[in-house]
């Protein structure tokens, strides 16, 4: 359960990693030192409201065909109510059209008209719907709920076409440039970038600024009120994944744009399947997992548990901590600073099993599991673990969870994040005193690489019952334990 130990090198021996002062993470950080404004609302959706107006007023002229039928009012109220309730949604593209609904729509109607027919004949069989009345009923109730929806579609394009969405174009500058030009080139898209973020500085052609800096790209959202962002082939790793996943959580719909034409036949290319066109690209909407693991049920759990063990195992605690003070003196209790989610020191307890010569040392230096001065007692408390069972504390008053990337010193998450890819990633949540990646053996003399890995894969597929498995698995390797 324990992070302490040796860190490795590629030879797997102890490296230095020098002694200069680092400061703590940002505590409020988009991603990766993307400040961008937290708690933005999303866009406003379009009011449903013009085409609920547009598919009821679409089911009347159809209901004139049914002059003559029993009760015919009753008839028509029931298709206009219908024809409302199962209403087809608009397509899934950025600037849908009347023939893009169109296969819905008409699919819709047909059961709306058979339907109505099955109801007649089974209540009123001499007054059945003939099959040239259903007919002649689907085609103009279908010709109308097109036309209706294709003046609420056209009224909407021509309002973006006034006023356009600011956006944002990431990726390489050569490539976003192109898109950007091209987009700035089609004003009846709707967009209207107003900055490249890319790795080099500069201006463009079209006078859009290239944003390189976390601050420049937090402005630019700010004061243009950015809500479209158009990734040039994106990336969930890095740096812009990070600033993606930041932007997605300040609320800007993040669309994956294909600036390349396929030139062979194994080039890759978007799929059918949920794709736009935005200029003669093709794109689709990315839906970054913006939701953090957690919330009350996690809560919950680590409550739950923690206080149940820490009552239980008080008359444990109780005799580790008298034994301990008879072998080492007086502290017990072992006290230091660790970096939490989102990058918040908390203050971490263990029972003291080594005396750091200073607070540099303590800061610093990553382990002293394999000194052999240290008292018989205290060797035994870290090979069982029994020495992070303070940590119970932590969890009950809200530090750290149960489950989670194990905490470590702000000295080596600044030299970490700064060396080995996604480590930054793993204080998107809180600490734990256990994790996938211990339950898979990254304890130890083991990669940093990897436990980041497990840390952030542990993140991205959470559930309430993966932290369930974790601590049985805990458990049950806590009766074989092998030293931390």
């Amino acid at each position: 359960m324990t992070a302490e130990s040796t860190v490795p090198s590629p030879a797997g021996q102890p490296r230095d990693l020098g002694a200069s002062p680092v400061s703590l993470l940002p505590r409020r950080t988009g991603a990766a030192g993307f400040r961008l404004p937290a708690g933005r609302p999303a866009p406003r959706p379009d009011s449903p409201l013009p085409l609920i107006v547009a598919d009821g007023t679409a089911a009347l002229p159809g209901s004139l065909l049914l002059t003559g039928a029993p009760h015919q009012p009753l008839l028509a109220a029931l298709l206009v109510t219908a024809s409302v309730l199962l209403r087809p949604r608009p397509a899934a593209r950025r600037l849908p059209g009347a023939l893009d609904d169109l296969p819905a729509l008409c699919g819709r109607v047909a059961v709306l008209w058979l339907s109505l027919g099955a109801l007649v004949a089974a209540y009123a069989p001499p007054h059945a719907l003939s099959a040239r009345t259903l007919l002649l009923g689907f085609l103009v109730h279908a010709a109308t709920g097109c036309a209706a929806r294709g003046v609420v579609h056209r009224r909407r394009r021509t309002a973006l076409r006034a006023r356009p969405r600011a956006a944002l174009v990431v990726g390489p500058a050569e490539t976003a440039q192109r898109v950007a030009s091209a987009v700035l080139r089609e004003p009846r898209c709707g967009v209207r970038p107003v900055g490249l973020v890319a790795d080099e500085p500069g201006g463009t052609p079209d006078g859009l600024p290239v944003l390189t800096t976390g601050e420049e790209v937090r402005r630019a959202v700010v004061q243009n009120g950015v809500r479209d962002v158009l990734a040039v082939h994106p990336s969930g790793r890095g740096r812009q994944g990070a600033l993606l996943r930041a932007l997605a959580e300040s609320g800007c719909a993040v669309w994956e744009v294909e600036a390349d034409t396929p030139s062979r036949a194994d080039a890759p290319a978007l799929s059918s399947a949920g794709r736009d066109r935005l200029a003669g690209f093709a794109c689709r909407r990315l839906e970054p997992d913006v939701r953090r693991p957690g919330g009350a049920g996690k809560r919950v759990l680590d409550v739950t548990v923690s206080g149940a063990l820490l009552l239980l195992l008080s008359p444990l605690l109780l005799v580790c901590a008298a034994v301990l003070r008879l072998v080492g003196g007086p502290g017990v209790v072992f006290r230091q600073e660790r970096v939490g989610k989102d990058g918040a020191p908390f203050t971490l307890l263990k029972f003291r099993t080594h005396r750091p010569a200073d607070a540099h040392e303590s800061a610093t230096r990553w382990s002293v599991a394999d000194e052999r001065r240290m008292p018989w007692f205290c060797r035994f408390l870290r090979r069982t673990s029994l020495d992070e069972l303070l940590q119970l504390w932590n969890v009950f008053r809200g530090d750290m969870s149960l489950v989670g990337p194990r905490p470590e010193r702000p000295y080596f998450v600044a030299r970490f994040s700064q060396t080995y890819p996604g480590y930054a990633a793993r204080h998107r949540v809180p600490a734990g005193i256990t994790g996938l990646a211990q339950i898979n053996g990254l304890r130890g003399d083991t990669s940093i690489e990897d436990r980041a890995r497990f840390d952030n894969a542990y993140i991205d597929d959470w559930s309430l019952w993966q932290d369930v498995c974790i601590l049985l698995r805990t458990a049950v390797a806590l009766v074989r334990p092998s030293g931390s």
